[in-house]
């Protein structure tokens, strides 16, 4: 053909014939190569060869007289336009059908080995048909197969298939496998046919000419052909051809997906009656993975803009009950589609011409009765995603969206409509006087039931939020969290204390990713509404606790978030210029930690300690703190100096000691703003003239000695006095000074307690003071305190009590506070007095080793809250410095964790913790099960916090600790002490009572401590306390160690009904993160299972045979038994056949014999 480029294609036949070339051994030849070109074992000559034969067949075919001269054939018309499927490699589908048929094997629960030969027998035929092609070989086998689509486009322009229907579907099929031949970037536009895809498409569309066949008949079958072909509803489901790389397999859904919607164009009004069945199909098909999840949504919401509102109605209906499939997929991909309809234009229910489908039009139902019904779902991952789209919700433009999240939540417009109401209709009852007043009050009635009604469903919808927020899933608490601060933002929710704790509290998550998205979120909110004041405390609360975080990227996520918020607004301050909204922020954050945040002054110090080390305090952010010192906002900026000061002392001295000038002779300044400034002074000490310093001292000591100062700023003036006297010059002299403060004091309470008429005169204030003042100073000057000053200490803490009148004999000989000299002192001095009191023994080892026996009984019989709180803490300040001593007393402090006083027990619990994680403490004698004790506190806050503290804190320290002591936990909360080993160590007779949780009516808190410790079990721990527990519970019974009496007939019961738990069971894989990890688990999960299958029938069957017997003839405990054997039987069924399968045959021959 082309030697003879200008002449025409009909005159082809007339130069064969001249040329003496048989077209009929032309077929033949070109027939020999198409059939080399398709072998398996064909290189890449024969193989392009073969394209280019089919390619100048199809072209031979397409000229007219190819009829006449016999060149048609039906079978390599047929062959040579699907050559291209058997040239082009076929590895990865190969590769797919093995591992397809791999994962079915998997599937099965028992399925057979395949024979060895037949295996060898299909390795030998894969390596005799594997062929490896170089990527310029691949560029050549694709070129030819262009030719070969580009000859069959041109065949289809001129040679009719109307009488050849047969070829006609061959060609529809060959056509639709060509739209996946490779992916194609971007859209399909299917006007330039630059890929093989597009010319598929192209092709199909010739199939629907009139030549091809009747033109309805052959446009609609050819088409919806095609179409019931891409919606797969063959034997290949939507994703099962995407074996490829990720990329590739979204290429291709999204080629998938702009053949569907050219479809829908093209067909119009023949594709409705359809298009459900498409979009059906999508929904069903799709997989979990975010990104086609993402396309197919949006496919669907293309797909569903061509349709009329009536049929828009029915497929929302329809979408309605697949949003309630049983398949998580299903329900978290009718979430997607949701969002992507809401984003489109809302159609208004009078286009629907069904009535009973209007209904389903507006954005409300999608909103309220599809998005956040998937919200309050069954699984955590729908309702995570669930509750973050409805976060998105909030940003997008429709009002009708914003008005429907309002709705949920919030009943402001609901209250409008209702105030407005009232007063139009009280209006109209005054003006009207002959208008019935019975009409009037139903009205008002019908009104306020139908307000209440959507006032208790917002407010049931807001309490559904905040558990989510605090769920037990990571992804739901993250999503929950976003879903929260947009309303927020949005003002649907108000900005109450709840709302904004529930925030910060977050920031202290046990997930690091959600304290991370914690941290965001309360950032988020703090842009939004920066003048915010309960916002601004809620920062605050969330970020500065989170740099001393356990995880350094949380650490460094609030580390920067102080950085940006606070330390880079510090901008040089003059009165004419004007704040902006950062900087007004930046300052009003700091004053909220000089006033109301005091609490978290010692997080912000960590904070100045990681940035000192980064040298973040230049010369120019120091000028520019010290310029706002005299400004309105005064107090954040000697609040910042006084964290600087400390590594950077070179600062401007005139301006701070002319401030401290200003202070001593006002005598009003600010307790806060005077502590800060007291501490900078402190921290520069080392720069000052020996004269500056005098000065000071004197002004230091004339306020001390007036006692005018609040207690945080007599703590501070010490401080600084200490640190002024840190010289060698004058260290002396202000020693002298701090004795002289002691002196006063004696003098001060010596008048008090000495004198009989001294506590009728008594000043708490100023008592609190000087005891205050004397414990401060007590431990910068411990060489100063004498014993006459211990006395006194020690009798401002006597007093009476009739409780203890009738208790003499069990006094040891160290008696209680209670037991001395009594007096009327309030309870305020006496609390005041114990912390000065530990403050004394922590200089003095000596007063430890007789006070220590004081408060230990003092914390058992002592009735004042406030001075056994003050005990606790001082107690555990001890044992930090003198653990050998204290450790004989931790049984005494840890029986608070059962006070009657709610402050105390969590006040124990915090300063066990912290002893604990410090190792100061060890879990010894009863401490672990008086910390399970508190699992089942009253007060749910303090359940919950112990909850946080051993999982959270202590559990990482020692990962057996709960294993170690489970079955002690069965004897200790049964209050047994029968058994040889467990329960044995010492306790007094109040203690026990204090902590038993025997009998019936504590049964549900023992087994709530049982499933708590099981959940956090491994296989290994469950599959080793199961052991043990056979070895030491049931064995003891059955050999007769243990009696079964009443109290042995409980703990038999008891340990049978915790065998039957399914906590204790082997847990199954769980959200593995690769598939290697799964396989490698499941091996590992196999061989546990089998193990413990095989030591239950080797060790425990026998011992359940035994027991039923003896309790048969004690006619004991058999219900629980039966019980504990039908769970058991649901998983050793076949095991327990077979046990006794053998035992009965064992029988069988021992009769023989």
């Amino acid at each position: 053909v082309s030697m003879y480029p200008m002449l025409h294609l009909q005159n082809i036949w007339a130069i064969l014939v001249e040329n003496r070339v048989s077209v009929k051994s032309l077929v033949a030849v070109l027939s020999f190569l198409v059939l080399t070109g398709k072998a398996k074992g064909a290189n890449v000559q024969q193989r392009v060869g073969g394209l280019h034969a089919s390619s100048l067949y199809l072209l031979l075919l397409g000229i007219p007289g190819s009829i006449a001269h016999k060149v048609f054939h039906e079978v390599l018309l047929d062959v040579c336009s699907d050559l291209w499927s058997h040239c082009w490699p076929q590895e990865s589908g190969k590769k797919r059908k093995k591992d397809g048929l791999k994962s079915s094997q998997a599937e099965g629960k028992r399925s057979r080995p395949q024979r060895k030969d037949i295996l060898e027998v299909d390795e030998e035929e894969e390596e005799e048909e594997e062929v490896h092609f170089s990527g310029p070989d691949l560029m050549k086998i694709r070129d030819a197969v262009i030719l070969l689509v580009q000859s069959l486009l041109r065949l289809l322009h001129t040679f009719p298939l109307k009488d050849r229907p047969q070829n006609a579907s061959n060609f529809t099929q060959v056509f639709c496998k060509l739209l996946y031949f490779e992916p194609v970037i971007g859209e399909l536009t299917f006007a330039t046919l630059r890929s093989v895809p597009e010319m598929a498409f192209y092709g199909l569309q010739l199939l629907c000419l009139p030549k091809h066949g009747n033109q309805r008949e052959v446009k609609y079958n050819r088409e919806i052909d095609v179409y019931l072909r891409n919606c797969m509803l063959c034997n290949e489901t939507l994703f099962e051809r995407y074996t490829l790389q990720h990329v590739t397999k979204l290429c291709y859904f999204t080629n998938d997906l702009c053949v569907y919607s050219h479809l829908v164009e093209v067909l119009k009004e023949l594709a409705l009656p359809l298009l459900h069945i498409l979009l059906q199909h999508i929904c069903f098909q799709m997989v979990e993975k975010s990104e086609f999840r993402s396309h197919g949504a949006q496919a669907v919401g293309m797909l569903i803009s061509e349709m009329t509102s009536t049929d828009y109605a029915c497929f929302i209906k329809w979408l309605f009950n697949f949003s309630r499939h049983t398949k998580m997929v299903c329900r978290l991909f009718s979430v997607d589609v949701v969002m992507v309809l809401l984003e489109q234009v809302e159609r208004r229910p009078e286009e629907c011409q069904d009535p009973h489908l209007a209904c389903f039009l507006p954005s409300k139902f999608l909103i309220q009765s599809l998005l956040f019904r998937s919200a309050d779902g069954r699984s955590p991952t729908v309702q995570g995603h669930a509750l973050s789209c409805l976060a998105q919700c909030l940003e997008l433009p429709s009002l009708n969206v914003t008005r429907a999240v309002h709705n949920l939540f919030s009943a402001s417009e609901k209250t409008h409509t209702h105030t407005h109401t009232h007063t139009h209709t009280h209006t109209k009852h005054q003006s009207l006087a002959f208008s019935p007043p019975l009409q009037f009050n139903l009205h008002l009635i019908r009104r306020d039931v139908s307000y209440y009604i959507f006032f208790n469903a917002a407010k049931e919808n807001v309490a559904l939020l905040l558990r989510r927020v605090k769920d037990s899933k990571t992804n739901v608490r993250k999503s929950a969290l976003q879903a929260l601060v947009g309303l927020l933002k949005h003002d649907v929710i108000p900005m109450s204390l709840e709302n904004l704790a529930m925030l910060s509290e977050r920031c202290r998550d046990p997930a690091v990713s959600v304290k991370k998205k914690a941290l965001q979120s309360v950032g988020e909110l703090l842009i939004a509404r920066p003048e915010c004041s309960a916002v601004q405390k809620a920062w605050l609360q969330g970020v500065v606790p989170a740099v001393v975080d356990s995880e350094n990227s949380v650490q460094d996520k609030a580390l920067e978030a102080l950085d940006q918020i606070l330390l880079s607004q510090v901008k040089l301050y003059s009165a004419s210029c004007h704040l902006d909204t950062s900087q007004r922020l930046a300052w009003d954050l700091l004053c909220l930690l000089c006033h109301d945040c005091q609490n978290l002054s010692q997080y912000f110090s960590r904070a100045f300690t990681t940035w000192s080390k980064q040298d973040k305090f230049t010369p120019t952010f120091t000028t520019n703190l010290i310029s706002h010192t005299e400004a309105d906002h005064a107090d954040g900026a000697w609040l910042l100096l006084s964290k600087v000061a400390a590594s950077s002392p070179r600062l401007p001295y005139g301006k701070i000691l002319d401030t401290w000038d200003s202070i001593v002779s006002s005598k009003g300044a600010n307790v806060t703003t005077c502590c800060h400034i007291l501490s900078v002074i402190g921290n520069i000490a080392a720069y000052l003239n020996e004269d500056t310093k005098d000065r000071i001292v004197n002004d230091l000591m004339y306020l001390l000695k007036t006692f005018n100062l609040s207690l945080e700023v007599i703590s501070a003036a010490v401080e600084t006095l200490y640190q002024l006297g840190c010289t060698e010059d004058i260290k002396l002299t202000q020693v002298g000074d701090l004795s002289f403060s002691l002196t006063y004091t004696n003098f001060y309470l010596a008048a008090i307690i000495l004198n009989e008429n001294g506590a009728q005169n008594l000043n708490e204030e100023l008592m609190v003071k000087h005891l205050h003042t004397l414990g401060v100073v007590s431990l910068l000057c411990p060489a100063k305190v004498g014993k006459r000053t211990v006395l006194l200490v020690e009798s401002v803490l006597t007093t009476h009590s009739d409780k203890l009148a009738d208790c003499q004999i069990e006094l040891p000989a160290s008696q209680p506070l209670s037991q001395f000299k009594a007096n009327s002192l309030p309870t305020r001095v006496r609390a005041h007095g114990v912390i000065t009191l530990g403050k004394l023994c922590l200089q003095h080892e000596e007063l430890v080793q007789r006070y220590l026996p004081v408060f230990a009984r003092e914390l058992e019989v002592g009735t004042e809250v406030a001075v056994r709180n003050n005990v606790v803490v001082i107690m555990c300040d001890l044992c930090v410095r003198y653990t050998t001593l204290v450790d004989h007393y931790i049984p005494n402090i840890s029986a608070c964790l059962r006070d009657n006083e709610a402050v105390i027990r969590e006040q124990t619990l915090i300063m066990l913790t912290n002893l604990l994680q410090e190792e100061f403490v060890k879990w010894k004698g009863s401490l672990f099960f008086r910390f399970m004790v508190v699992l089942v506190d009253p007060v749910p806050a303090i359940a919950s916090m112990c909850q946080y503290c051993l999982l959270h804190l202590l559990l990482k320290k020692n990962p057996e600790m709960f294993s170690q002591h489970f079955i002690e936990c069965i004897f200790h909360f049964n209050s047994y002490c029968k058994h040889k080993s467990y329960n044995k160590f010492p306790q007094s007779e109040s203690e026990k009572v204090r902590f038993s949780l025997k009998g019936v009516q504590n049964r549900g808190k023992r087994f709530q401590i049982y499933r708590f410790l099981l959940e956090h079990f491994t296989d290994a721990q469950r599959f080793n306390i199961s052991n043990k527990i056979n070895q030491t519970v049931l064995a003891c019974f059955v050999d007769e160690e243990l009696p079964l009496d009443a109290d042995g007939a409980e703990i038999l019961s008891e340990t049978f009904n915790i065998l039957s738990l399914k906590e204790m069971k082997l847990q199954a894989i769980s959200n593995m993160a690769t598939v290697a990890k799964a396989v490698l688990q499941a091996a590992q999960n196999k061989v546990v299972s089998q193990v413990q299958k095989k030591a239950f029938i080797e060790n425990t069957v026998p011992l359940i045979i035994s027991l039923k017997s003896l309790l048969e003839q004690k006619r004991s405990v058999l219900r629980e038994l039966m019980a504990y054997l039908q769970v058991t039987m649901q998983d050793y069924e076949n095991e327990v056949k077979e046990f006794f399968l053998v035992m009965s045959s064992w029988r069988l021959r021992w009769s023989l014999l």
